[in-house]
């Protein structure tokens, strides 16, 4: 999952049209101010000049002198907002207007890389892995209880609000969910139906199955050569960081210490950030307790809610109902 640079240069470009969008939007709101107010530019030079006397006055450290310029500036500010205000207008049309006013569409908050930045990786690498696509189809828009058998839906329907509280909670509550049951029972579309609708809300979302998962960490561990530690110091930041973290098919994947080990150093490096997982599994309690260490198994039981899914294998319900 590690950004190609084509991909960073992408993400970049964008930001430097967001820059660039908002100088031009500036520079025309800045004219027509200025030609629908004819005193406004004086003012703007008043208020220029007093800054850069309180700059020299403050160098000098004469204190008398910043406070006569700190009581001129509040006056001709407040003349300032009042020339502003009846003429429609407010101080802060007098600011760039940005898309993310955190970084102001740098990507980067001193040298770290802004939420928005994240975000961004996320939706290229979810539009260039056509994720998007199934999300589409598997929300809860889509969601039907009557694949299921008439016993199950009640099950099924105490499943859908535990979802929908986590997604409702989730800005507030911390919480992790392990979705247990057979192939074809949902565990999957409701992980997507969980998926989309924190993605439209500008959570930063990264669903990996478990065989993806590891092999990225075992890249970014032993890839080797010049770019290996460039590939850990990327692959890390999605899987530690992300608001969501969804690992799909666990137990899937060939188990052995290395996996055991990385499984382990995710889930608990995320509890101890508090940053929300989401865990399916063909297999039950027992079963990952016989391929996974005790310590996981002991986060699973403390740190998730557990949902297990009914019997019914809904694929093979709709693929009989395609055919018929």
């Amino acid at each position: 999952m590690p950004l190609l640079n084509t991909q960073y240069d992408a993400i970049m470009r964008s930001y430097a049209r967001r820059r660039a969008v908002s100088r031009r939007d500036l520079e025309e709101r800045l004219a027509e101010i200025q030609k629908q107010i004819p005193e406004f530019s004086s003012l703007e030079a008043t208020l220029t000049s007093l800054q850069a006397q309180k700059v020299r006055a403050a160098i000098e450290n004469d204190t008398k002198e910043l406070e006569r310029l700190n009581s001129d500036l509040t006056t001709f500010l407040a003349m300032r907002k009042s020339l502003l205000k009846n003429h429609g207008y407010t101080p802060e049309d007098l600011q760039p207007s940005y898309t993310c006013p955190d970084c102001q569409d740098t990507g980067y908050i001193g040298t770290e890389k802004c939420h928005c930045f994240l975000q961004a990786e996320i939706d290229l690498l979810y539009h260039q892995s056509h994720l998007q696509e199934v999300l589409e189809r598997e929300n809860f828009n889509t969601f039907s209880y009557s694949w299921y058998d008439p016993s199950e839906q009640e099950l099924m329907r105490h499943h859908v609000m535990d979802a929908r509280l986590f997604i409702e909670g989730f800005d507030r509550d911390f919480r992790n969910l392990l979705l247990l049951g057979k192939v074809g029972t949902g565990k999957t579309f409701l992980s997507n139906c969980i998926a989309k609708e924190l993605m439209d809300t500008g959570h930063s979302v990264v669903y990996l199955t478990a065989f993806q998962l590891f092999q990225l960490l075992s890249k970014a561990v032993f890839g080797g050569g010049k770019d290996q530690e460039e590939t850990k110091l990327q692959a890390y930041p999605y899987i530690f960081d992300c608001d969501l973290l969804i690992i799909d098919d666990l137990g899937t994947e060939l188990p052995n210490s290395f996996t055991v080990s990385q499984l382990f150093l995710c889930i608990n490096e995320r509890i101890l950030r508090r940053r929300s997982t989401l865990i399916s599994s063909n297999l039950d309690m027992g079963a990952l307790e016989d391929l996974y260490s005790d310590r996981i198994l002991s986060r699973f039981i403390s740190s998730y809610t557990i949902l297990q899914f009914p019997e019914t294998d809904i694929r093979i319900q709709k693929k009989l109902h395609s055919s018929t």
